[in-house]
């Protein structure tokens, strides 16, 4: 099916303030249709009695001397690229393959969430904190380590938000990605599709963007806009490229002790599965879609999974058959969110 993944409407930088003091404003009241408690979770949600270390052990926590993945410790002292401090902007090629200095993770190292953990995806405004879930989906460039760490002081996982399948006019690494990568617009403001096929040019992009989540002390990534094939890209791409460009994503964030997660993309959940941590899927139930993504579940990965138009009673029966960790949430994607 043809259809543009609904997801973070990826506003101009200016709307920042204005779009904070709305999230101020919902998660601090619930929301107008939705009484649960202030923090947006059911008092009756297992959520709220989560362990502080969901999913797999986390390498952090071993004895002192065990070796660790990556410096995942919140608040990495190095600046990212692209973030205050830093002279090298997030796009410059810094290496394709594991960050210099940092030997690649024992296998097995990196997280992998499991089915059922509770999430939070926020992507717009200052994030709210309160909410209590181990989980936590973010953007990786408007966030800095101390929000990080301040999430991994609550025991909570936290994931990257980065696009890596389309430019954004508005990101601070805009200039480094070629005109001659760009192609016709997705339909949200700003952004283009990108040549998935230059893999040489978009590799080091991608390796620095992913650089940079980890130096923040993420504990995964989760890269949108990533089934460029069955869109209106401006390029003749195929399943095939798709499937190379994914695996190159994949590759990067392993390389970096990062988990990533298959965000959508049906198609080629299939041929994907064993490269990939988790999912996140929009909408699954508005189209009918939801026994698609199920493999996930049956390998032991979790499903971070929203819907946008249909109420919890319209969906959360089968996505907890399933095992999904599921939610309704706003298309701005704020703080607001009604959990199953």
């Amino acid at each position: 099916m043809n259809r543009r993944n609904h997801r973070h409407l990826p506003a101009a930088l200016a709307l920042a303030t204005a779009t904070a003091l709305l999230v101020s404003s919902c998660s601090s009241s619930g929301s107008e249709d939705d009484q649960d408690s202030a923090d947006g979770t059911p008092s009756n949600s297992p959520a709220a009695t989560a362990p502080s270390t969901p999913g797999t052990p986390d390498p952090s926590t071993t004895e002192p001397g065990t070796p660790t993945p990556a410096p995942t410790a919140p608040g990495t002292t190095a600046p990212a690229p692209g973030t205050p401090g830093s002279s090298t902007p997030p796009g410059t090629p810094q290496g394709t393959g594991t960050p210099p200095g940092n030997p690649a993770p024992p296998a097995g190292a990196r997280w992998q969430p499991t089915p059922g953990l509770a999430w939070q995806w926020q992507l717009g405004g200052g994030v709210d904190q309160s909410v209590d879930v181990p989980v936590y989906d973010i953007d990786g460039f408007e966030n800095d380590a101390s929000v990080v760490a301040a999430l991994h002081a609550k025991g909570r996982k936290v994931i990257c938000y980065i696009n890596a399948g389309s430019w954004e006019d508005f990101r601070p690494d805009s200039a480094a990605f070629a005109k001659s990568l760009q192609g016709s617009d997705t339909g949200w403001k700003g952004e283009k599709w990108f040549d998935i096929r230059k893999l040489d040019q978009l590799k080091p992009l991608m390796a620095a963007r992913f650089d940079m989540c980890r130096s923040k002390g993420f504990d995964a990534v989760e890269p949108d806009t990533i089934e460029a094939y069955n869109q209106n890209s401006g390029f003749p791409l195929t399943p095939d490229d798709q499937l190379k460009y994914n695996r190159m994503l994949a590759q990067l964030a392993h390389e970096r002790g990062l988990a990533i997660g298959l965000k959508n993309d049906l198609d080629q959940i299939p041929a994907l599965l064993p490269d990939f941590d988790f999912a996140v899927n929009e909408e699954c139930a508005q189209f009918d879609e939801c026994d698609r993504v199920a493999p996930f579940v049956k390998a032991g990965k979790a499903v971070f999974h929203v819907e946008y138009k249909l109420d919890t009673d319209q969906f959360c029966g089968k996505a907890k058959s399933l095992g999904f960790s599921s939610m309704r949430k706003k298309l701005e994607l704020n703080a607001w969110r009604k959990p199953c």
